[in-house]
């Protein structure tokens, strides 16, 4: 096993020279970088779906809908599109900066991101999914902006999902206030 500098047989994943351009990775592990990021994303999708099925079918329905609520069945096709342009997103990220700021950031928001389902559904409660939805919002702008400074197509791909959080948001508001 090599050892870095450090001492540490892991990669150093700071070093300036990982990840940071398409050829400091072979072609396999880079494809492997890919499904490694498409599958984070679905993960989350994965554990949200799985933490909110139950109150789906019980307590949400219950709940005065705001209006141009879309039928149940939209939701999980639109956010498996969308993890997956996240994922496609962070590894564009990942193969021109490694870890630093910008992929930090998409880390941030996707990590914000799986609290939602756990505040709104698993609380049972439209207003902690708000204080949820608000600095995500701020996150995945943040990460936008970050993006598109180094790499315009990982910013173009989050801009479906700003786009589907802010309606979620309005969607959330309006759970809130009409119950």
């Amino acid at each position: 096993m090599a050892q870095n500098r450090e001492g540490c047989v892991f990669q150093d994943v700071d070093s300036p020279e990982w990840g940071t351009s398409p050829g400091s990775s072979t072609p396999w592990s880079s494809l492997f970088a890919l499904v490694g990021f498409i599958g984070l994303g679905l993960l989350v999708g994965l554990a949200d779906g799985a933490a909110t099925a139950q109150a789906v079918h019980g307590w949400y329905l219950s709940l005065a809908a705001p209006p141009g609520r879309p039928p149940n069945w939209v939701f999980a096709p639109v956010w498996s599109l969308l993890y997956v342009l996240i994922g496609v997103s962070g590894w564009l990220l990942w193969r021109r900066v490694g870890t630093r700021p910008p992929l930090r950031l998409w880390g941030w928001q996707l990590l914000v991101n799986a609290l939602w389902a756990p505040a709104f559904f698993g609380l049972r409660s439209p207003a902690a999914g708000l204080v949820v939805l608000l600095p995500l919002l701020a996150l995945i702008g943040l990460t936008i902006l970050a993006a598109g400074r180094v790499d315009r197509r990982a910013a173009v791909l989050l801009l479906p999902y700003a786009v589907w959080t802010c309606y979620a948001t309005y969607l959330n508001i309006g759970f809130w206030w009409l119950n």
